[in-house]
């Protein structure tokens, strides 16, 4: 089995795949001052929650974009697993020509979800994943990785709004009754939820204009996803564990180099 282990800024999800499939899935806050210890507690309890046997595990991909993290995640799955984790970095063997300025400048999971996109797609690629920045990256119809757009994330959008803004309570994210809110709550869901849809239909129809080799398919992920997807015309699929899927698909590829 393969331990797949996705570090963000907000939260880390684990997923395990037997062979192709994905059979479970799990998704923790990411704590930056978590110990050895704790993680090694931490899968212990998970993996027993789903009956799997820690020793079934013998390969793990970890895609981190968390660096005080790495060190006391890494250390707990070799002593778990008895197996070093192959973390996704600059040098790698990805499939994917990166043509950013800088490529050690585009986060892990970015090109994570690139190439598990265009694996399955094979065409140009918009890749939306609404995590704690809400990003998009762009894949040309030849696989090359473009570059794209950072934009604040939908947490952390609501949470400044909370933070500065006194008399505004903190609310849950969700599809409001109406665009036109009645009370405060409804107001705030709406200038989230609507305000993130056009964010990403206005920002999409931009990036169309200049990815003119052919209309891109838009691919949605990360927590939000189906949220906003489920809503949005120009979002053709919603895939919550795109990146996951990424993990293995690179793992396999430099697998023979370990």
């Amino acid at each position: 089995m393969l331990l797949t282990v996705d570090v963000g800024n907000t939260n880390i999800v684990f997923g395990v795949f037997e062979k192709d499939k994905l059979i479970t899935h799990w998704r923790v806050v990411t704590a930056r001052d978590r110990t050895t210890d704790e993680y090694r507690l931490l899968l212990k309890e998970l993996f027993e929650l789903d009956g799997i046997s820690l020793s079934d595990v013998d390969g793990i991909a970890v895609s981190c974009v968390v660096p005080p993290v790495i060190a006391a995640l890494e250390k707990a799955c070799v002593e778990l697993y008895k197996v070093k984790p192959f973390i996704i970095g600059p040098g790698i063997k990805t499939g994917i020509s990166i043509l950013y300025d800088n490529p050690k400048e585009v986060g892990a999971d970015r090109i994570v979800n690139a190439v598990a996109g265009y694996d399955k797609y094979k065409r140009s690629l918009v890749i939306v994943d609404f995590g704690t920045a809400t990003t998009f990256d762009c894949v040309s119809k030849k696989g090359e990785y473009l570059g794209g757009v950072i934009a604040p994330g939908i947490g952390i959008s609501l949470e400044a709004l909370f933070t500065h803004a006194s008399k505004l309570p903190r609310i849950e994210i969700m599809a409001p009754p109406a665009v036109i809110g009645t009370n405060t709550v409804h107001s705030m869901q709406s200038g989230i939820f609507y305000g993130y849809i056009s964010l990403v239909e206005g920002i999409i129809k931009l990036i169309s204009k200049e990815m003119t080799e052919e209309k891109p398919t838009v691919i949605a992920t990360g927590g939000f996803a189906e949220l906003i997807g489920s809503a949005s015309e120009c979002i053709n699929e919603v895939d919550e564990f795109l990146t996951l899927k990424g993990l293995k698909l690179i793992y396999s590829k430099n697998i023979s180099k370990r």
